[in-house]
């Protein structure tokens, strides 16, 4: 008997022996157990949203307080640093299950319960559980014991959505593990042997048990000689969780914020899609919290005046607006009615043409490059008090005569309304939003410079079409977060700096290098100043009057397509420039609709007929209109949006 005794024990020895030869460490960790959220905080510092489908951050060892980390050792695995990464009595149940038959049960140490997180399954088999404990041994001697704990805190389950001991800390006491007290610390070791019957807001029944087990972790770090009786008496009251937090998606605005932080890291990073997918990165954004909700509850406001169910101009109206700080930052921006409900971001879209809301780069264009009014003969410069003829119906001049379009017919600016106003100085046309001096200007300082002063001023070259004489009323299409940060410019006294979301990125707690782009000047301080003059006295004095209810300090202009296919408001104070755009996009076609009677207002907006874009195929002798007083149908819904928005943000800062 005693010879088949040892016959058998070897013959198990040497089939344990062949299995833990043939058993390696896996090249790839679970997928659950590498991949993570990624976190965007508010510019406040308070957290936005998470992305990805696992709720972890990762920390370094180092971060994790000494006392809270002997809380989890005296929970889970006292001998952690002295054992050789396997439990003997868990090994002999296992055995003994073996030959019993059955699952084995628990008695892992903390390196074999990282081997089932990162590698493995979480059935108790026993073949999984021999896995297990060949590569906890060889995971022991490969690696410090001090990595062994890290990993483990950082892949291990603590529920309410949370992997890893920082997400924890978060959930259960709102902050960073590194501030944890051992009572806390205590509490979420207790969670390891199953949140689900520990995290004391489920039930009373958890509560009771918490509290227990809680109490057991503490008198166990003092078995262990890991906290004092002293210290141990300080901990008499249970600490308390706080309420579960309520899911943070990505609806309502924060949808769209994060689509736009997250599109400035990969444009502005070495990050690739891949690795940023990974996740474990915290991304601060400038987005202003106050300011987001502000502008939201602008546009609802607007929005319930209308009635699509009744009135078919009312329906598929679309709206995008930004705030942009002179230095760049994007405090606030509205790209639709909810990220789940529509996820492309009007506040990005570039197709909604700028409208006469341009006009302000032509007369920046004008008055820092001058005109050239004979072909090859010298630039000239020009001033606010510069005159040009204001009247309806004045053919569009080049340096050689006038411009003919492809059908044979003289190019012909028109106003709103067909309105003349004689000569007029180039200032008060800004002022009174007058087209037909802006065409002719445009054309004397030449469009490609017009062109290039609206891409220094902070417009994307892509936003622009054909150089027509239809160029300066604004048939570039840049976004309402480009339009704001272009203004900015003016605000900033010619300094522009481009617009950006994000202040900050870290992975892990380490600070990741993010590239911003330098701040330029495209105007002196007198240009812009001049520009600046000339947008104050549209609000105190001509077509945007009804934005002076902000406050003095305010400057913009209104802007409406020569179709009345778009809308805008564009102003700033000396604190923050904001953009609003107004459109109908067919969801069919993707074309724009015109703004014709929206609201039941029964405006016709622009009043030309086709001619004056210099397209091959228009007709006609008019056509390039603007806003003046008649504005476009869009128009009071674009400024309501804007003065709503910008007087409720001013009186609260």
């Amino acid at each position: 008997m005693a010879m088949l005794f040892l016959f058998c024990l070897g013959g198990l020895t040497g089939v344990l022996s062949y299995l833990y030869l043939q058993t390696d460490i896996p090249d790839d960790l679970n997928d659950f157990a590498t991949q993570q959220d990624n976190v965007y905080y508010w510019a406040d510092g308070s957290e936005m949203a998470r992305t990805g489908p696992v709720n972890r951050q990762e920390v370094p060892l180092k971060k994790v307080p000494e006392k809270v980390q002997w809380a989890v050792l005296a929970a889970e695995n006292s001998s952690f640093y002295s054992d050789s990464g396997v439990s003997p009595s868990g090994v002999m149940r296992a055995l003994t299950r073996m030959v019993t038959g059955g699952e084995t049960q628990g008695g892992s140490t903390i390196t074999q319960q990282y081997v089932k997180n990162a590698y493995l399954n979480q059935q108790q088999t026993f073949s999984r559980k021999l896995t297990e404990m060949f590569i906890a041994i060889k995971l022991d001697d490969k690696m410090s014991k001090e990595e062994i704990l890290e990993r483990y805190l950082n892949t291990s389950w603590f529920g309410r959505g949370t992997y890893g001991i920082q997400r924890a800390s978060y959930a259960y006491y709102g902050k960073d593990v590194s501030e944890l007290n051992p009572s806390e610390g205590a509490m979420l070791a207790s969670l390891l042997k199953g949140a689900g019957t520990f995290d004391p807001a489920i039930s009373a029944k958890n509560h009771r048990r918490a509290e227990e087990r809680w109490k057991w972790v503490l008198d166990r770090m003092v078995d262990i000689g890991r906290l004092s009786k002293a210290e141990r008496a300080k901990y008499t009251k249970f600490p308390e969780p706080k309420a579960p937090p309520k899911p943070e998606g990505l609806t309502g605005q924060v949808g769209y914020l994060v689509e736009t932080a997250r599109a400035y890291v990969s444009s502005h990073t070495e990050i690739s899609d891949a690795d940023f997918d990974l996740g474990g990165y915290q991304i601060h954004t400038t987005f202003e919290k106050s300011k987001v909700n502000e502008l939201a509850k602008s546009v609802k406001t607007m929005r319930d005046s209308l009635d699509p169910k009744a009135r078919k101009e009312d329906r598929y109206v679309r709206i995008g607006a930004a705030s942009v700080t002179p230095d760049g930052r994007i405090a606030a921006l509205y790209g639709g009615p909810g990220y789940l409900e529509q996820g492309f971001n009007d506040a990005n879209a570039s197709n909604v043409p700028a409208g006469t809301s341009f006009t302000p780069f032509v007369y920046a264009a004008a008055l820092r490059d001058g005109v050239q009014l004979k072909r090859g003969g010298p630039r000239t410069p020009v001033s606010p008090t510069s005159v040009y003829d204001g009247n309806d119906k004045v053919a569009v001049r080049t340096p050689e005569g006038p411009y003919w379009d492809r059908s044979g017919q003289i190019v012909r600016g028109t106003n709103d309304g067909h309105r003349s106003f004689g000569q007029v100085t180039l200032r008060d046309a800004i002022v009174r939003s007058i087209n037909t001096p802006m065409i002719q200007l445009g054309m004397d300082v030449g469009l490609d410079r017009v062109r290039k002063a609206s891409i220094d001023a902070g417009l994307l070259p892509s936003s622009f079409g054909a150089r027509v004489p239809a160029f300066s009323l604004g048939t570039a299409t840049p976004s309402s977060i480009r339009m704001a940060s272009a203004y900015g410019t003016f605000a900033a006294g010619g300094r522009h700096t481009p617009p950006y979301s994000v202040t900050g990125l870290t992975h892990r707690g380490e600070r990741v290098a993010l590239e911003k782009q330098p701040a330029t000047r495209p105007f002196s301080p007198e240009v812009a100043a001049q520009v600046d003059d000339a947008l104050h006295g549209a609000v105190r004095s001509g077509s945007a009057q009804a934005a002076a209810v902000v406050g003095s300090d305010v400057a913009g202009k209104a802007g409406t397509e020569q179709d009345n296919t778009s809308s805008w408001f564009v102003g700033y104070t000396k604190d923050m420039s904001t953009a609003v755009s107004v459109s109908r996009l067919d969801p069919k076609t993707q074309e724009l609709l015109p703004l014709d009677g929206l609201g039941g207002s029964g405006a016709t907006g622009s009043t030309g007929t086709p001619g004056a874009t210099g397209t091959p195929g228009n007709s006609g002798t008019s056509g390039a209109t603007g806003d003046d007083a008649g504005w476009g149908a869009g128009t009071p819904y674009a400024l309501e949006i804007w003065t709503r928005y910008m007087k409720a943000v001013t009186s609260s800062s």
